[in-house]
């Protein structure tokens, strides 16, 4: 996984913003089609971010058609503002079928 960090990026105006708690996990979904050989890849910052799952969830249907969510728990490791960028490849092409980008703003645990 490659690592990418940034306070502020023209690449993520327009994306979707989160606001997490270090510590604490919070869940992306995205949809996927293997039979079609589709594959989210993430890449982010490993010191500040920690993938913990990554499961795909079949959608129940009558025919051979694979396809489902794809369904990835990160946890933040410390405080910042940190770029999730998640590319859509498939195995025979060298170039990203589709892109989604997460700006992940982590603050301190609350102090209850």
């Amino acid at each position: 996984m490659s690592t990418c960090r940034a306070d502020h990026s023209p690449d993520l105006d327009g994306s979707d913003s989160r606001k997490v708690m270090v510590g604490q996990s919070f869940f992306i979904h995205l949809w996927e089609d293997r039979t079609r050989g589709e594959q989210w890849v993430p890449s982010y910052d490993t010191g500040g971010l920690a993938l913990l799952s990554d499961e795909f969830l079949r959608i129940a249907s009558n025919n051979a058609v694979e396809n489902g969510q794809r369904i990835f728990e990160f946890k933040a490791a410390q405080p910042g503002v940190y770029q999730l960028i998640f590319e859509k490849r498939m195995g025979w092409k060298f170039t990203a079928e589709d892109r989604r980008l997460f700006r992940i703003e982590a603050g301190p645990p609350s102090r209850n």
